[in-house]
């Protein structure tokens, strides 16, 4: 019997809008993502490949994680190139169609930086963000990540390098409260070095059959 979003615990605002584009039944990852995300604090390695709903199975549970009433950004989503970071961003906003005031913005390089610190300075809940323009965005001050609930690394093995570098100016303006969920194709060395450095000890790995 496959499980349905609700059987995960996503409430009806985003399983409506989810009926809107089609999708009623969650993917594998999503059935193991979702409810430990809902219902757990720990951070998340999570093996999963590209078209297998991973935005979905970490998006959906922060999306609903996120108290609109305060105009601060909660969530953040660290992504390797702008066109990831625009696919994630307008699945979100998709995600997020009945709930409209949650805000999404993307930050991410190879655009002007003018317009993103203008949005920024409206207010953001969920920002979406290559490391790169999310630095830049620190070094001018255009973005306060001190209220932060989770990061997100997602192909966190297409972005090793650029983490390596930069990840560490990152940390540096969250929280010491708040979670990590590292998603990733592979699980190289160099990403459990990753998830060593900068995700708890308690972390949970999930994988599921590709």
């Amino acid at each position: 019997m496959n499980k349905t979003f609700q059987d995960l615990g996503i409430a009806p605002a985003f399983i409506k809008a989810l009926d809107q584009q089609g999708i009623t039944t969650p993917t594998p990852i999503q059935e193991e993502v979702i409810p430990f995300i809902l219902n757990n604090t720990n951070d998340v390695v999570a093996l999963a490949k590209t078209g297998t709903g991973k935005t979905a199975a970490y998006g959906l549970p922060i999306l609903q994680k996120i108290q609109s009433e305060k105009l601060v950004v909660q969530a953040l989503i660290l992504v390797p190139t702008r066109e990831l970071g625009q696919q994630v961003t307008d699945e979100l906003t998709k995600f997020s169609s009945e709930l409209p005031a949650i805000s999404i913005v993307s930050t991410c390089g190879g655009v002007p930086i003018k317009p993103q610190i203008n949005r920024l300075k409206e207010g953001a809940h969920v920002v979406v963000a290559t490391p790169g323009r999310l630095i830049d965005l620190l070094q001018r001050k255009a973005i306060v990540l001190t209220e932060v609930d989770f990061v997100v690394l997602d192909e966190a093995d297409e972005m090793i390098n650029i983490l390596n570098e930069g990840l560490k100016i990152i940390y540096e303006h969250l929280p010491k409260q708040r979670r990590a969920l590292l998603f990733t194709a592979t699980l190289t060395g160099a990403v459990k070095q990753l998830v060593q450095n900068y995700l708890s000890k308690g972390s949970k790995q999930i994988e599921v059959a590709m």
